[in-house]
C-alpha cells in the first residue's frame, strides 16, 4: 500500500473511531444511571467478547493459547479495559460525559511520555515537550479551578478519568509488543481476558437485580456500547496502531469530545463551565502539536509567503 493511501486510511479510521468512542461516553452516561460501574464494565466486555469470538471462529482465525500470550492478554485487558472503563464509568456518575471525554483526551500526551520512557522510539522533540506543558496546563485549568472553588465532588472524578488516560497510555506500550496478532484476534483476547478478570468483582455487586430492573433504553445503550463502541471499535483501533503508531492512534481522543459533547448537550442537557472550555482548548492545541498538524500549518504559511519577498 502506498504512503498516500496509508495516510488516507489512517485518517479515515481515526475519524470513524473518534466518532464511535465519543458516542461511548454518551451511551455509558445513560446506562450508568441504572447499572453500577463494575457491572456495566462487565456487560460491556463480556458481550463484546462473545461477539468477537463468533467473528473469529466464523472467519477461522487462530487464537494464541500459550501461557505467555495469555498472561500478556490478561495484562492488556486490565490496563486497556478493566481499569480505565471502571474509572470512567464511576466518574460519569458525577461529571458530564463531555467533560469526561475532554479529560480522556489527555491520553496521547501520557502515551507520548510513556513511549519515550519505556521505548525511546518516538522522539521527544521540543515541540512535543511544549505540547505536554500546554496539555498539563489545560488539565490544571479544569481541575484547579474546581479545587479553588471548593468543588471537591468534582475533583476526584476528574482525577479518576486522568487515571484512566494513564492506564490507556501504559496499555499502548503493551499493544506495541503484541502487534504480531491480527487486530480481531487481539481484540478477542483482550476482551475475553477482561471478562475473566471482572468475574470475581461481580460477587460484591448485585448485577442480577440491577439488570432485571434496567429499562429498555439502558439495555439498548449497553448493547450499543458493547457491540459498536467496543467490539467493532477495537478492531479499528488495533488496525490504526499498525498503520500509524501509538501516539497517532492515541490522538483519536482529540476527536472523541466533539461527538460526546454534542450528544451530551442535545440529549442529556449537560453544560460545561468556562474553565472546562478553556482547558479543552489548551488540550486540543497540545494534541495538534503532538500530531504535527499545527506545525505543518505554520510551515505551509511560511512557504506561501516566500515568493512575495
Amino acid at each position: 500500500m502506498s504512503e498516500q493511501k496509508t495516510t488516507l486510511l489512517s485518517w479515515s479510521l481515526l475519524i470513524l473511531l473518534g466518532t464511535i468512542w465519543g458516542g461511548a461516553f454518551f451511551f455509558a452516561r445513560i446506562a450508568v444511571v441504572e447499572i453500577d460501574p463494575i457491572t456495566l464494565v462487565f456487560m460491556r466486555v463480556s458481550i463484546a467478547a462473545t461477539a468477537m469470538w463468533c467473528f473469529v471462529l466464523a472467519s477461522k482465525q487462530a487464537v494464541p493459547r500459550s501461557v505467555g500470550w495469555i498472561v500478556r492478554l490478561l495484562l492488556l485487558g486490565l490496563l486497556n479495559n478493566v481499569i480505565p472503563f471502571s474509572l470512567i464509568f464511576w466518574a460519569q456518575q458525577y461529571i458530564p460525559s463531555g467533560l469526561a471525554s475532554v479529560l480522556n483526551a489527555f491520553t496521547p500526551i501520557f502515551t507520548m511520555l510513556v513511549m519515550q520512557v519505556f521505548r525511546g522510539e518516538e522522539k521527544l522533540t521540543p515541540t512535543k515537550l511544549v505540547a505536554a506543558v500546554i496539555g498539563i496546563s489545560g488539565v490544571a485549568i479544569m481541575v484547579g479551578t474546581d479545587a479553588l472553588s471548593g468543588a471537591t465532588d468534582q475533583i476526584i472524578p476528574q482525577l479518576a478519568v486522568l487515571g484512566a488516560a494513564l492506564s490507556y497510555a501504559l496499555a499502548a506500550f503493551l499493544i506495541m509488543r503484541l502487534q504480531k496478532l491480527p487486530p480481531a484476534t487481539l481484540a478477542t483476547g483482550q476482551l475475553s481476558a477482561s471478562t475473566l478478570l471482572l468475574i470475581p468483582a461481580l460477587f460484591f455487586t448485585a448485577p442480577t437485580q440491577q439488570l432485571l430492573n434496567a429499562s429498555l433504553l439502558t439495555w439498548a445503550s449497553t448493547l450499543v456500547l458493547a457491540l459498536i463502541c467496543t467490539a467493532f471499535a477495537y478492531i479499528l483501533y488495533f488496525q490504526l496502531f499498525k498503520l500509524a503508531g501509538a501516539t497517532k492512534a492515541a490522538s483519536v481522543t482529540l476527536l472523541i469530545p466533539v461527538s460526546a459533547i454534542i450528544l451530551g448537550a442535545v440529549f442529556l442537557n449537560e453544560r460545561l463551565e468556562a474553565n472546562h472550555w478553556a482547558g479543552m482548548i489548551a488540550i486540543f492545541v497540545a494534541l495538534l502539536l503532538i500530531d504535527g498538524r499545527l506545525k505543518f500549518s505554520f510551515a505551509r504559511q511560511t512557504t506561501r509567503t516566500e515568493p512575495n519577498h
